[in-house]
């Protein structure tokens, strides 16, 4: 059915006579009824058959705005555009009044989202299962130059999220809630139809949340789904959050048993039906709520822990101590009172078996760690790069590895190349099939073939007229929405992702000031540079904020000072998201992976930006480290001490960030400027006081060893660029190394190596 069959036949009217949104509700409608009609079938792998199925529990689903994703991958996408451009209808325009779904923060939540959609093309039987966050994470404001976190509601009518008729009781202490199911349809590319299953509570509220994102955390009837990492700098946060966790994987223990039964299992044998995936610690307590209800149901606690150890797989996204969750045994006991006692088992067992308190579950200051469940009582333990894995082995989890060394393994990350190429890059998507066909939008591998174009002097125009073209339409497109002017002639540096000190924007602002003061001396760059920032900081997170404010101050000072704009411009974009990274990612030039050595488990902003030709200005940290590999060390500009260096350097506990600042006047010179009289003006003396006494006093992240070779290296990737052919050419190799990144192939690797479906 064309689209205007269906407009006529549901509102009685062509495209012509339908208003935008009238448009965008029939097409949100058509499309889950094409997707409805993949359903569970299994595509174009026989996979999707048997009886053994996937659930991919995650606390975060960033999937971004799903319509255009749909389109394509049910092969809609080009007849529904030439059919509403014939009618004279901007399909693009239309897609704008999509909101964006708020149920994700960063790489976590991205890949979760990417895995899902892989899953699905690859015809493998696997769903997802999360919380359906009424505001997600918060929608960011900035004002007087200070980051404000605001409610961020997204679910509207007409919604992609189904009602289903499935509930289920859920204990707490004291309080017994009800889940509700909604569903949201995960398409394949020419595959077959997953779910995303999010689980809710009819009586959440969102009246209570006041100003900015402030609610009562105590009412948690009221309170339980609203927002993403509920601020847990209290208490009453702290145990919202596990209330949050608990309800998720008590709500889909007990759909996977009941699928599992109605499929035939007898539960004994329930890991021939169910393989569980564990993203990050947030659903680790589906491994004691499981053993829970299998002993309810009859089977004892021995065979109980049995089975759910060979059905439950756990997957570890960092390296950061403090990110692996670690719960007070009291807040659980008024959470979840129930699992208390199964947690207590299952230490007992370790603490009998290895006599090691290192490895115990329940920590001397009573502490339960969930990692520790995840990984005693898990069949896999599987890292996000390779330099992360060995990171895990030989370090943070060494002790673990020496028991269990046949569990780890690694699973670099991938993203879902479609979203990131066809559907925001189109441009770039139609030049690559006019060259190497079509094959590359299933088997992302086929972008080697590229390479036959390295020394075509047409094939390397046509990649700087197409980042041109992108750079003009995301210029356009920051006017219309942001009020925000860019130079598309200019260099577009961009360092997008969550911010966190160990990411580094720090070093990246550091940067910035030494660049100003740089063109205040006369010292000016052949060709204007924008360096664009993207970033969310946790509300609890002071020196992430302070940096934002820092970015902020710059971007006004540097921007209105008329001998310095012609040549620099900064920009910080307000509520980065999917749909803000769609229009940046295409446009960059240059891509900032400047995290600590050692620090960043994977990335996949790195991935998205190399696909869609930038080029790498980064540390041999995470995924980095194979991007390296792929397109040598020509194509990719590497700076800063290696992962060995830092990890002995945390080790010796030798470093001391004031003696880089007194020996270094370039990086004293940055660092004072923070509190220099032009920022003073600007912003606040508290924030930026702080944040400077953080940087000499602290810098935990090593921020100043690696300051001077960041400038060195980042000036000769400017001036590389003046050579535009041997600029293209370097982003020709990355797009060509970039099909490894597909999350298809990390989907199979799990596949063949943990789930086998």
């Amino acid at each position: 059915m064309t689209l205007n069959e269906y407009v006529t036949a549901h509102l009685n009217r062509s495209i012509a006579d339908c208003s935008d949104e009238e448009l965008y509700g029939a097409l949100l409608a058509m499309t889950q009824e094409a997707a409805q009609a993949r359903a569970g079938a299994a595509g174009s792998c026989a996979a999707g058959s048997g009886k053994k199925k996937l659930y991919y529990i995650s606390a975060e689903f960033l999937i971004g705005k799903l319509l255009s994703n749909n389109l394509i991958n049910l092969g809609m996408y080009d007849s529904i555009r030439e059919e509403l451009a014939a009618c004279g209808r901007d399909l693009a325009r239309i897609e704008e009044l999509e909101p964006e779904p708020s149920l994700g923060n960063g790489g976590l939540g991205r890949l979760a989202a990417c895995f899902l959609d892989s899953i699905a093309t690859l015809g493998l039987n696997g769903d997802g299962i999360g919380l359906n966050y009424h505001f997600g994470l918060f929608k960011q404001e900035f004002e007087n130059n200070l980051q404000q976190e605001k409610a961020n509601p997204w679910i509207s009518s007409p919604t992609w999220l189904i009602k289903r008729d499935v509930s289920y009781p859920v204990h707490f202490g004291g309080l017994t809630v009800k889940s509700c199911l909604y569903d949201i349809a995960v398409t394949g590319y020419e595959g077959r139809t997953n779910q995303l299953h999010l689980f809710d509570l009819d009586s959440v509220d969102e009246g209570i949340v006041g100003e900015g994102i402030s609610f009562d955390k105590t009412d948690i009837e009221k309170n339980l789904t609203l927002f993403l990492y509920p601020d847990d700098s209290g208490e009453a946060g702290q145990l919202l959050r596990i209330f949050q966790e608990y309800f998720m994987v008590s709500s889909a223990a007990q759909y996977i048993l009941d699928e599992c039964t109605a499929r035939g299992s007898d539960l004994h044998d329930l890991y021939d039906y169910a393989v569980i995936q564990i993203n990050d610690t947030h659903p680790t307590m589906v491994i004691p709520e499981l053993i829970r209800l299998l002993t309810e149901r009859g089977i004892d606690m021995d065979e109980a822990i049995s089975i759910v150890s060979r059905t439950c797989a756990y997957t570890n996204h960092t390296i950061l101590a403090e990110a692996l969750e670690k719960w007070p045994v009291r807040y659980l006991k008024k959470a979840a009172p129930q699992l208390v006692p199964v947690i207590e088992v299952l230490d007992d067992r370790v603490r009998r078996r290895f006599h090691d308190d290192a490895l115990a579950i329940i920590d001397r200051e009573d502490r339960v760690h969930m990692a520790h469940i995840d990984i005693h009582y898990g069949f896999s333990v599987n890292g996000v790069a390779h330099l992360h894995t060995e990171i895990l082995k030989s370090s943070e989890l060494n002790r673990f590895y020496q028991v269990y060394p046949g569990k780890f393994n690694n699973k670099t990350n991938g993203i879902t190349f479609r979203r990131w190429l066809l559907k925001c890059n189109p441009p770039l998507a139609e030049w690559i099939e006019s060259r190497i066909g079509n094959g590359f939008k299933k088997d992302a591998s086929q972008l080697t073939k590229l390479t036959a174009f390295l020394d075509d002097s047409t094939a390397l125009v046509d990649l700087q007229v197409i980042k041109h073209r992108n750079r003009n339409m995301l210029a356009a497109y920051l006017k219309e929405t942001q009020g925000i002017e860019i130079d598309s002639h200019s260099i577009l540096d961009v360092q997008i992702k969550r911010l966190h000190e160990y990411k580094r924007q720090q070093m990246n602002a550091l940067y910035v000031i030494h660049k100003y003061l740089e063109i205040r001396r006369g010292n000016l760059p052949k060709r204007p540079v924008t360096v664009v920032f993207g970033a969310k900081a946790a509300p609890a997170y002071a020196t992430a904020k302070d940096i934002i404010h820092l970015i902020l101050c710059l971007a006004q000072l540097v921007n209105n000072d008329p001998q310095v704009s012609p040549y620099l411009k900064v920009v910080m974009v307000e509520n980065y998201n999917v749909t803000l990274a769609e229009k940046l990612i295409p446009a960059c030039d240059i891509s900032e992976q400047i995290s600590l050595a050692s620090r960043e488990a994977s990335g996949t902003g790195n991935m998205k930006l190399m696909l869609n030709g930038a080029v790498t200005l980064g540390t041999l940290d995470g995924a980095n480290v194979e991007i390296a590999q792929l397109v040598g060390t020509d194509n990719i500009y590497l700076f800063g001490d290696t992962s060995d260096q830092v990890i002995g350097r945390y080790a010796a506990g030798s470093y001391r960030a004031r003696d880089y600042y007194e020996r270094d006047p370039a990086l004293r010179e940055a660092v004072d400027f923070i509190v220099g009289p032009e920022l003073l003006r600007l912003g606040q003396k508290e924030n930026l006081e702080r944040l400077r006494e953080e940087l000499i006093g602290k810098d935990w992240f090593m921020t100043f060893p690696d300051f001077g070779e960041y400038v060195r290296v980042r000036e000769k990737a400017y001036a590389d660029f003046e050579d535009r052919r041997g600029w293209a050419r370097k982003m020709l190799v990355n797009i060509s190394h970039a099909g490894y990144f597909s999350s298809d192939r990390t989907v199979e690797e799990y596949n063949r190596d943990i789930w086998k479906l």
